[in-house]
């Protein structure tokens, strides 16, 4: 059936709501997943961002004895740190400034259910005390209040930074984060599991599709899938074939694949006048304070002649801080290489 005779489902989610791929990685995934699902021990699921993080989590509660209950997510870094501590746990009325009733938190909503804790590395420290309450006794007080309330949920959290990162500077409870770590998850991207691309991009062309006639993406297509790198990961394809749909000829998208792969789906005007996308501010000051950190690891790399420790002690942070950082930011390699030249 033509491309331009389908539109996007009115019904469409932003992520893929399977675990879609057969290679090695994902076959892995698919067993631990089945394994833990029957446990009620925590789960933390590493990856980047777009990866597929929440359908892992998804995935592992619709395979538990939880499956009929809530599944609930809160997104850490969406969440003002002041705020997140009553999204959590809830507050009773006149706890603060506002509070006209009281309401129930997360972990209450999700009782008998699962819990998922995205980007958990952004928690404050003053949350992180009484969420290690909650995994060890199922037990905490809204805010305002003197009475516990005890629950039965099961925790899953997931990261896109190395929380041994955090741990290093001072900025994650060691306790808390082997309490999270009983079981990690790590994903692949999409870049190391293209193999898997072809399924996944019909896959995907199926959920977004509106009808039930049979999509194809032709060869040529498929081809320019494989030969880029995919950054933004799941999301990323999601949103490129979002974008096939609604320009509904593939012709128009391999002309303009440099321009429109990776971009926003919401935001094609903004792209033709040559503007860049609106990103969200919070999103925008961490990646310029991650590219900031990166120019001056590199800066304390060369004066030092790539002496990592003489480095650390020029940033003032720890040697084992120092390497993480190196990790996060694709210079361990190249210093390791350095130094040892």
């Amino acid at each position: 059936m033509p491309l331009a005779e389908h539109r996007e489902r009115k019904n469409g989610k932003g992520d893929c709501a399977e675990l879609i791929g057969h290679s090695p990685k994902m076959r892995e995934i698919a067993a631990v997943i089945e394994h833990v699902a029957q446990t009620d021990i925590p789960v933390l699921i590493c990856g980047e961002s777009g990866s597929g993080k929440e359908v892992v989590a998804q995935r592992i509660h619709r395979h538990s004895a939880r499956r009929q209950k809530p599944f609930l997510k809160v997104n850490c870094a969406a969440i003002p740190h002041d705020l997140l501590e009553s999204e959590l746990f809830g507050y009773e009325r006149g706890s603060f400034t506002g509070a006209v009733s009281s309401k129930p938190g997360t972990f209450e909503m999700a009782q008998e259910g699962t819990i998922f804790l995205d980007e958990i590395s952004e928690m404050g420290l003053r949350v992180q005390p009484k969420l290690l309450q909650v995994l060890q006794d199922k037990q905490f007080c809204r805010l305002g209040a003197h009475r516990e309330v005890t629950v039965d949920v099961r925790v899953i959290s997931s990261t896109n930074r190395p929380l041994e990162l955090f741990l290093a500077e001072g900025r994650f409870r060691a306790d808390l984060y082997y309490r999270l770590n009983v079981i990690t998850i790590q994903l692949p991207p999409l870049r190391e599991r293209k193999e898997d691309l072809p399924e996944l991009a019909q896959y995907l062309l199926r959920k977004h599709a509106a009808g039930d006639g049979q999509v194809q993406l032709s060869d040529r297509l498929l081809d320019a899938f494989l030969q880029h790198d995919w950054p933004g990961n799941v999301r990323e394809l999601e949103n490129t074939i979002r974008r096939l749909l609604a320009l509904g000829e593939e012709s128009v998208l391999l002309d303009n694949f440099a321009k429109f792969v990776g971009q926003p789906f919401e935001v094609p005007s903004v792209l033709e006048q040559g503007d860049p996308p609106i990103q969200p501010l919070k999103e925008v000051a961490r990646q310029a304070a991650w590219e900031a950190e990166r120019e001056m690891i590199l800066l304390a790399l060369k004066r030092t002649n790539w002496n990592r420790k003489r480095a650390a002690e020029l940033l003032q942070i720890s040697y084992k801080a120092m390497l993480y950082k190196l990790k996060d930011a694709g210079l361990a390699k190249q210093s390791r290489t350095a130094y040892s030249a």
